[in-house]
């Protein structure tokens, strides 16, 4: 609990920092840094900081590892896998295209990706289930992990895709039960894709 109170206390500062100071001052680098100086421990985990102004980047940072056990720095230039965390922009971005008139939530999925299957038996599958994970639709990750895809294999959208296209039913019918699903929320980031080109 206490990483997690120092991390919303650093990004408090570094808002304030970025919204508060004129364009061509920079932020007190050394306030900045003594909020994370514990991540800067031998064999600590860290985080990655970037400061940007009008588009810009003013301040860049890493701190701490981003493999422990492999003793590697974390940098202004690491890659780190966002994961669920990419979700609420996803269902973000389908609000926005609602609001917009590009879609409906009560649209059929099909309508944005004809390659799913048709499950008449079990129902039609909205954008509002796979919003809300109460699609039925079968998880991909499992599916990649009972294949023997491995989380850090390299995959693609279309593999993902043609995994969640294959399957020959639901879990359950769409609106009856909740289930946590990615498969949900990639097509749901296709249809963003898809509708905004």
């Amino acid at each position: 609990m206490h990483q997690a109170h120092r991390i919303w206390k650093a990004l408090a500062v570094i808002l304030l920092l970025a919204g508060t100071s004129t364009a061509s001052a920079q932020p007190d680098k050394l306030m900045v840094d003594s909020i994370f100086a514990d991540l800067t421990k031998p064999g600590s985990p860290g985080c990655a900081l970037g400061v940007y102004r009008n588009g810009k980047i003013i301040y860049s940072r890493g701190y701490g590892l981003a493999n422990i056990e492999e003793n590697v720095p974390i940098t202004p230039q690491s890659v780190f896998d966002v994961a669920s965390l990419s979700k609420q922009f996803t269902a973000m971005s389908i609000l926005f295209l609602e609001k917009h008139g590009k879609l409906r939530l009560d649209d059929d999925v099909r309508r944005y990706i004809p390659e799913l299957p048709d499950h008449p038996q079990q129902g039609q599958i909205t954008i509002r289930d796979l919003l809300n994970h109460t699609s039925g639709v079968r998880d991909y990750v499992s599916f990649f992990l009972l294949a023997g895809i491995h989380f850090d294999n390299v995959t693609t959208e279309n593999d993902a895709l043609g995994t969640v296209a294959r399957q020959k039913a639901l879990n359950f019918s769409p609106g009856d039960d909740w289930q946590y699903s990615n498969s949900g929320y990639l097509l749901l980031s296709l249809i963003v894709k898809r509708v905004t080109g």
